[in-house]
């Protein structure tokens, strides 16, 4: 089948789907909460107004607060929502980009303020307490929460009100510091310092729910440096829902005399319902580096999924890399895996170029239970600076970009179009204990197998392989450990990566790797934890090219370990 052909047809689904009729989802939530005044204090009779953030979305619901301050809405659509409450006396409030699912009910603390409440916290000293303000404006009593008149002697400690379903939670961990050495991505100047190295990321919190991650990263290993600082703003506060705005600058110094590396990377991505059977995902990406030259991008993209059926989900996509789903890992650990999100950069005739890709997808998923799911995708991968990871060759060749750090080189491949197909299969079979297996058929660059005295890029060329992972992440609860391990297999060599896009959306790497995690008794308050992620431990796809500029080996998949000790706080 042609590329204009996938395309002709990944157009008409679109336009089939969209004219399905937009009936009411299978599954819904609820929204409930509690409302309080700056102090704590329950308040009864505040009205509370939850509106759906989707296009085409039916009228505002209407609640009140009972006589302790709480509400609960009737079923909802899954979806966003806000939630604006108000009461007389107090300063209205506003929650945005709440997320609605039908696995549990969404939980609210709404805290109201006052014109009074606000000149408090300007004349207060910082390690005064809030003074109540609900006698100042209004008298409201209610026998369930408190009486008319009280005497209060000693200082009073609000505990979080649980009731109706909630639980009580411990203090949440806003920071997280990294001792770590190694990287998992080694040959690319512009990714992690293959050496010893130190980051850190720390969550402010802006308003209820919404968090703003600042992270950063420092390497050192022979009077030459590394590091980065990233910074991920993220409304909803939870990765995979809602708008995510972030940005990533690197820099990397080669050698102690060495030229100086320089990244910017600025992403934005955003989703929106339309109705209850039609998501849209987009966003784009600037990307900047300078390395003897300056080379620039711009990357746009975009994903459509319709729920065909109960249980079926079809999408069509269109990106250079997936996004991370409602399975992503914390807003902490998505904010350190920022640091290293910049394309590996090349040089082509002397001058800095950015690996690139382009991914047009169409997919469908079937749901076999709460448990299991399966699903098909048909696709097309288009490259034209196709990133390669090798050792060996002249060095003083202006071709080969040398990592200072690994002692490994990165080089532009060229150019590589392939179609392809793609089947995963996921499986919970406990609530600590998950599998998948994926089966892929597409091509990548291998060895020619012709004889050539020119670069090294004519020794290359498209071929098409078969592949097969399979991947198991099992935790023990009563010692915390958490073990993750994946294998694939390729039926040939190849030298780049086959069906890139699938490698990042399943979190698998071509031949073994492992991820082991382990929590320590922690001596201060915190949570400390040693970690230790390998790849390809068999050292196995490892393919040797005799070019007419040196003899070089070349390998889709390096061989690294990283591990270090990690503590939040």
């Amino acid at each position: 089948m042609s590329i204009r052909a996938i395309r002709v047809f990944g157009l008409g689904l679109v336009v089939c789907l969209f004219a399905l009729p937009l009936a009411a989802g299978p599954n819904s939530g609820k929204i409930s909460g509690v409302v309080v005044d700056p102090s704590g204090t329950p308040q009864m009779g505040a009205t509370v107004l939850v509106a759906s953030e989707q296009l085409l979305s039916a009228s505002p619901i209407q609640l009140l607060t009972n006589d302790r301050g709480r509400f609960s809405t009737a079923a909802l659509p899954p979806g966003q929502y806000s939630v604006h409450v108000t009461l007389a006396g107090f300063l209205p409030a506003m929650e945005q980009h709440i997320q609605v699912d039908d696995q549990r009910a969404t939980l609210l603390e709404i805290v109201l303020g006052s014109v009074f409440s606000s000149f408090e916290k300007l004349r207060r000293q910082s390690d005064q307490p809030i003074a109540s303000d609900d006698w100042t404006w209004v008298l409201r009593t209610s026998a369930a929460t408190r009486s008319v008149l009280r005497w209060q002697d000693d200082p009073v400690t609000v505990a979080a009100i649980q009731g109706e379903g909630e639980v009580a939670s411990a203090h949440p961990l806003r920071g997280r510091l990294e001792l770590t050495a190694g990287a998992d991505h080694p040959g690319s100047i512009s990714a992690l310092a293959d050496s010893p190295g130190t980051a850190f990321v720390y969550d402010l919190g802006v308003g209820s729910k919404g968090k703003l991650l600042v992270a950063g990263q420092f390497s050192h290993e022979d009077a030459s440096t590394a590091g980065g600082f990233a910074t991920e703003w993220l409304p909803s506060g939870q990765p995979g829902f809602g708008p995510v705005t972030t940005l990533l600058v690197r820099e990397s110094r080669l050698g102690p005399q060495g030229p100086t590396f320089r990244g910017l990377r600025i992403s934005h991505d955003d989703q929106l319902m339309i109705g209850d059977l039609v998501s849209i995902r987009y966003g784009a990406e600037y990307l900047m580096a300078g390395f003897n030259g300056t080379t620039s991008a711009l990357r746009p993209r975009g994903e459509v999924a319709v729920q065909v059926a109960n249980g079926w989900l079809a999408s069509l996509a269109v990106a250079s890399d997936p996004w991370q789903d409602s399975a992503a890992p914390s807003a902490q650990e998505s904010a350190l895996n920022t640091l290293d999100a910049f394309p590996t950069l090349m040089k082509r005739n002397g001058h800095p170029v950015l690996e690139n890709g382009l991914h047009e997808e169409i997919a469908i998923r079937h749901t076999l239970s709460k448990r299991a799911n399966i699903s098909a995708a048909f696709f097309h991968d288009l490259s034209t600076h196709t990133a390669v990871i090798g050792r060996g060759g002249n060095s003083a060749d202006a071709e080969y970009l040398q990592d200072y750090f690994s002692e490994a080189f990165a080089y532009d491949g060229g150019a590589t179009s392939s179609t392809g197909t793609r089947v995963a299969y996921r499986q919970e079979l406990t609530d600590n204990l998950k599998t998948m297996i994926v089966y892929a058929y597409a091509g990548a660059l291998a060895p020619n197998g012709e004889s050539s005295t020119t670069e090294l890029r004519d020794h290359l060329a498209t071929r098409y392989r078969q592949s097969l992972a399979a991947g198991i992440t099992a935790t023990a609860p009563r010692f915390g450990t958490k073990f993750t391990a994946s294998y694939k297999w390729l039926s040939g060599p190849t030298v780049s990566h086959q069906d890139p896009y699938g490698e990042s959306l399943y979190n698998v790497d071509p031949y073994l790797s492992m991820e082991i995690r382990q929590s320590l008794p922690s001596i201060f308050p915190g949570h400390m934890e040693v970690e230790a992620n390998m790849g390809n431990l068999l050292a196995q796809g490892y393919v040797p090219v005799a070019a007419g500029d040196g003899f070089v080996v070349l390998v889709p998949s390096y061989r690294y370990f990283r591990g270090g000790v990690s503590l939040q706080f």
